[in-house]
């Protein structure tokens, strides 16, 4: 009997050709697009463009009352009482209160002497002033380093103490809450907060302390952060832009209206009774300085920004230490909204519309919405509206909006308004990753309490700039720092291909030209996607 050899039998309904197999899948797609894909791309585009009427509002909101604010307000020094205070010919300098400076580390090489020689420079009297230095690095190494440079201002008759943990538990705010523990700060009234790469000029407390002294009901003062760095590459000039509408616009506008705003975690001084009243620094998320913020303004203190008064700091100069941040800035404001929502409501010490302000306006639209609709909509519901033909968006959503909304969040950095059309396409790739982040926050996922120190590089890549002999040079120096796999992020490149696919479908069958939006910001994902946007230098 012949052997008989096995068949794999296949069904003829599998047994198609190429066009075949096409030709079924578009019937496959035309039988689902009508009943589901319509309705739900649909739904999608309603629901942002609500989002980015909200954001909208809020944008216009803030651009009147900056306007008014800036014309009739009251500058702070006239709204508040302020007196410079002085030392007495019989007291001395007792009519000064005692200050703790702190000084949050983590294996900060670059910047250690930075931070604590600012500190130790401070205009104010030795005796009323105490350094302490919270040094939770895990090098041996530079715990030296750090150490010995707080020995070496201890020699020169300045209080600092170098202090040290037996574990990182909390994070920065373990670290800050640990160090007023320490019986030596318990004369202090005011606590300043600097992180490792901050400056401020001698002058600092002179100008917000008497805030303070002067008005019990103050809790915070916050002054603004100026960036040493900020044309180093094409990455610092976008942080730039975004962090200036922080500072001129939402701290302004919350300041002079609500007497609230949140706690930028460093370059601000608190008063010490105020943190205790609130609960003391708590690590339940990653924003601990906001978390603080909004605890004492529940419980009735005010808080005063000063525009004016700024200090020295650096911003990520790599894309990476730059996604990293992001996570934790997107992630951890969520994260407290979720937790404190109902606390919000239920608080009685506060007026209704200091809730609604909380609430809607700080956390829900700046926090959330402006995320979420940012890479929802331009680049997601967008592009596939023009894969799905019979759904539209208006022109009002698709283009008017956002550009008012744009020019709105441009008034902050003017000498930058060249990039403005290459910031838009950089922040829609940003809200990628702030849109992941909201949502891990809000769902308390498992990176929610990731903590990740952003790499600080001081005056390293300044001494390489002067080393150089022109840009090119400097450019590869940066380059040598990295890999082109270190570099590499598949998600932006995954976007960047399934941008080019709509444009290429939109340039030959779309009606509404949003291809050379799509192309322009393919390109931009595909910049970032192979890490190279912290390499470019922008012209000025």
């Amino acid at each position: 009997m012949a052997e008989v050899s096995p068949k794999i039998i296949i069904p003829e309904t599998f047994q198609l050709s190429r066009d075949d197999l096409v030709g079924h899948i578009a019937l496959i797609w035309d039988l689902v697009k009508a009943p589901l894909i319509v309705p739900v791309l649909k739904l999608g585009v309603y629901v942002c463009l609500a989002m980015a009427l909200m954001l909208f509002m809020e944008r216009l909101y803030m651009g009147v009352v900056i306007i008014l604010v800036k014309l009739f307000w009251k500058k702070p020094d006239k709204r508040y009482k302020w007196e410079a205070l002085q030392e007495d010919l019989e007291s001395g300098s007792s009519n000064f209160p005692v200050v703790l400076i702190q000084i949050p580390m983590f294996n900060e090489k670059e910047v250690y002497k930075l931070s604590i020689g600012a500190a130790s420079n401070l205009s104010w009297p030795a005796d009323r002033l105490v350094i302490q230095v919270l040094d939770d690095s895990t090098d041996p190494a530079i715990k030296q380093m750090v150490e010995l440079e707080c020995q070496r201002w201890a020699s020169k008759g300045v209080n600092i103490r170098y202090q040290i943990r037996e574990n990182r538990v909390g994070y920065k705010a373990g670290a800050l809450k640990e160090g007023l523990k320490r019986s030596y700060v318990k004369h202090c009234e005011f606590v300043c907060i600097f992180d490792a790469d901050f400056q401020p000029e001698p002058d600092f407390l002179r100008r917000a302390i008497p805030f303070l002294v002067h008005n019990p009901d103050i809790a915070l003062v916050q002054a603004r952060w100026r960036f040493v760095n900020a044309d180093e590459c094409l990455l610092t000039r976008m942080q730039e832009m975004s962090l200036d509408y922080h500072f001129t616009v939402e701290q302004e506008v919350g300041s002079a209206t609500h007497a609230f705003f949140g706690f930028n975690g460093t370059a601000g001084v608190w008063r010490i009774a105020a943190i205790n009243e609130a609960g003391g620094w708590k690590d339940r998320t990653t924003v601990e300085d906001m978390d603080l913020a909004v605890r004492a303004s529940l419980r009735g203190w005010k808080f005063v920004y000063l525009g004016d008064l700024q200090v020295k700091s650096e911003l990520p100069s790599t894309f990476k230490a730059f996604r990293f941040q992001q996570h934790r800035w997107s992630c951890g404001p969520a994260n407290l909204f979720r937790k404190m929502v109902m606390e919000i409501v239920r608080n009685k010490k506060v007026k209704f519309w200091k809730k609604v302000y909380v609430i809607y306006s700080f956390f829900f639209v700046r926090k959330i919405i402006a995320h979420m609709v940012t890479f929802v909509f331009y680049c997601v519901v967008l592009p596939l509206t023009i894969l799905v033909p019979e759904v539209s968006v208006p022109i009002w959503g698709a283009v008017y909006i956002p550009s008012i909304i744009t020019i709105l969040n441009s008034v902050g950095t003017p000498r930058s308004i060249h990039l403005l059309f290459y910031w838009i396409l950089f922040e829609n790739v940003m809200s990628l990753h702030r849109t992941k982040a909201t949502f891990i926050g809000l769902l308390e996922a498992g990176r929610a309490n990731e903590w990740v120190v952003t790499e600080k590089l001081g005056n390293t890549l300044q001494k390489n700039a002067d080393a150089a002999k022109n840009k090119s040079n400097v450019k590869a120096l940066k380059k040598r720092r990295f890999t082109f796999t270190d570099r590499l992020n598949p998600l932006e490149l995954y976007f960047a291909a399934f941008l080019f696919f709509c444009g290429c479908y939109d340039f030959v069958h779309g009606k509404n030209n949003y291809y050379i939006y799509l192309f322009l910001q393919t390109v931009t994902f595909f910049i970032t996607g192979i890490g190279y946007v912290g390499t470019i230098i922008p012209s000025s």
